[in-house]
């Protein structure tokens, strides 16, 4: 599933940068932002496993919650000088990709 392969690619990329935050963010930012973008793609498989198209669309809705959440630790990041601009500008234009696409499931399902 496109969308999924796409959440999970964005989440590996998070990973990375996260790699690089200060060891006092280990209980915040990291966790956080490492937490919010696993949370999409997770959310994504889960919504593909369930049988009902409101149990579906559900999930889709959770997972969108999460890419949005993601984009804010991801700016946030950014205006604490943790990441660099360049590469932020490309994550959070990439989350609002993927955002459009689970949009397009989330209406499919209606």
């Amino acid at each position: 599933m496109e969308v999924w392969q796409q959440a999970m690619n964005l989440s590996v990329e998070i990973f990375e940068i996260s790699k690089s935050l200060p060891k006092c963010e280990d209980y915040g930012l990291t966790s956080q932002i490492r937490r919010s973008a696993n949370s999409v793609c997770a959310n994504i498989a889960e919504a593909f496993g369930r049988n009902t198209g409101p149990d579906k669309s559900r999930m889709y809705v959770i997972a969108k919650g999460s890419a949005y959440e993601t984009q804010s630790h991801i700016i946030y990041g950014t205006r604490v000088k943790y990441f660099d601009y360049e590469i932020t500008n490309i994550l959070v234009e990439n989350y609002e990709t993927l955002i459009k696409g689970i949009n397009k499931i989330i209406k499919s399902l209606k």
